[in-house]
């Protein structure tokens, strides 16, 4: 593997090297917070784990990138659009990424990278067998089967980033083989894992009347704060389509064994509803540097810099059922693990696609975003995965096919 240190109960002690993909994101820069704190806790003594940033990637903001090397000591880096930075070794290019993590030694890279744009890097860094901090839920939803055989090829974890699947795996840890963390198999004795959702910022609001909310309207998202991307897949509730698609690849879950709950407030993430009757549940502030530092020091258990939790303030946790005909995206997704192959690469792209015009073009409106993803998706039938390729391709269609229906509906308003 990659050189994952541990003592004989399994408590990590000594150097991580970590690469950050995505660092000048808003996943990317909350973990370089993360592993700022996490290094003053080893500096005190009250953490045997000390982090070393031996690579970061960022799209095009170079100023950025070159504050968080020069911060770090970071000597390697890599850009996908842009110049070099002064007294670094940076690689530019599209291809930029994916050569930082086959170049640059390393024990954990964290995959922020937003889009199917990270996910060469992140299956390098599988295939390489290291271990990687998921924070890309779409590596998964469109090439999970081929990330997932690397990952159990290798022996390199997914450890879960996004709130929901970090909690999923902490209601799972305690079960039967589910100890070392994803991908994995949620054994028998797991009748169904529950993912919540927020409902976003257009929960109460009626389908009409969101169908043209505005770019701004839907960028509001009552609870967590997050990038433009993610926050438009929220109000759609498209995220939490893309979640189940990558649930089903880390816990080894069909669709039918994964479920979807609206809850306002954000602070129960996800239940595991088990064989007996009973169920667990992870509770926590809505705060990625939580998840975030959990998915970098797994399975020690640290003293935090996100936000802490008042229990005694708790009056109610409301859930709701979301009705699947007002968000679409969850029947969606079903249908994406149902039909395996390239379906989730379809999903993926004409979303990715579908939310660049309606977020940057305005060229559609808010409710088109899920109508041109089920269009695309009954005019691309899914094909076999069997390498990169075929995932490339599939997203390439998908992207082609909104295209084209965006230019026949752009004449509708959208704010």
């Amino acid at each position: 593997m990659g050189g994952r240190s541990a003592t004989s109960g399994g408590e990590m002690r000594g150097v991580r090297r970590l690469i950050v993909l995505g660092s000048t994101g808003s996943i990317g820069t909350q973990a370089m917070e993360v592993v700022r704190h996490l290094n003053g806790l080893h500096g005190s003594g009250a953490s045997p784990v000390r982090y070393e940033v031996v690579g970061l990637s960022a799209g095009r903001n170079s100023g950025l990138l070159a504050d968080q090397a020069r911060a770090f000591g970071v000597r390697e880096c890599a850009l996908s659009e842009g110049g070099g930075i002064e007294g670094v070794r940076c690689r530019v290019g599209p291809g930029a990424a994916e050569a930082l993590v086959r170049e640059v030694e390393a024990d954990l890279v964290l995959a922020a990278i937003v889009g199917v744009a990270g996910l060469p890097a992140t299956l390098a860094a599988v295939e390489l067998g290291r271990d990687v901090a998921l924070a890309n839920k779409e590596t998964l939803v469109a090439a999970g089967a081929l990330v997932v055989p690397a990952a159990r090829r290798t022996g390199a974890r997914l450890l879960p980033v996004d709130s929901e699947h970090s909690a999923a795996w902490q209601c799972l840890a305690g079960l039967p083989g589910c100890a070392e963390g994803p991908p994995m198999s949620a054994p028998g004795c797991v009748r169904r894992l529950v993912l919540t959702a927020s409902g976003g910022p257009f929960r109460t609001w009626s389908a009409a009347r969101a169908y043209d909310a505005t770019p701004e309207q839907a960028l509001a998202h009552p609870t967590w704060s997050m990038g433009a991307k993610v926050t438009i897949d929220s109000a759609t509730l498209v995220n939490k389509g893309l979640e189940v698609v990558e649930a089903h690849w880390l816990f080894g879950l069909g669709a039918e064994r994964i479920g979807v709950l609206i809850h306002p407030g954000s602070i129960v993430h996800a239940i595991a509803e088990l064989a007996d009757g009973s169920a667990i549940a992870q509770l926590g502030a809505p705060d990625m540097r939580v998840p975030i530092q959990h998915a970098l020091s797994a399975p020690l258990r640290l003293p935090g810099c996100g936000r802490a939790m008042d229990i005694g303030s708790l009056r109610a946790l409301e859930f709701e059922t979301p009705c699947e005909e007002r968000f679409p995206a969850i029947a969606l997704a079903r249908r994406v693990v149902e039909a395996g192959g390239t379906a989730g690469a379809v999903f993926n792209a004409a979303n990715e696609a579908a939310v660049d015009a309606f977020l940057r073009a305005r060229s559609i409106p808010f409710g088109r975003i899920v109508e041109v993803v089920r269009e695309a998706m009954d005019a691309i039938a899914p094909g076999p995965v069997r390498s990169l390729a075929d995932v490339m391709e599939a997203d390439g269609a998908a992207r082609a096919f909104v295209a084209s229906r965006v230019g026949a509906v752009a004449g509708r308003s959208v704010g």
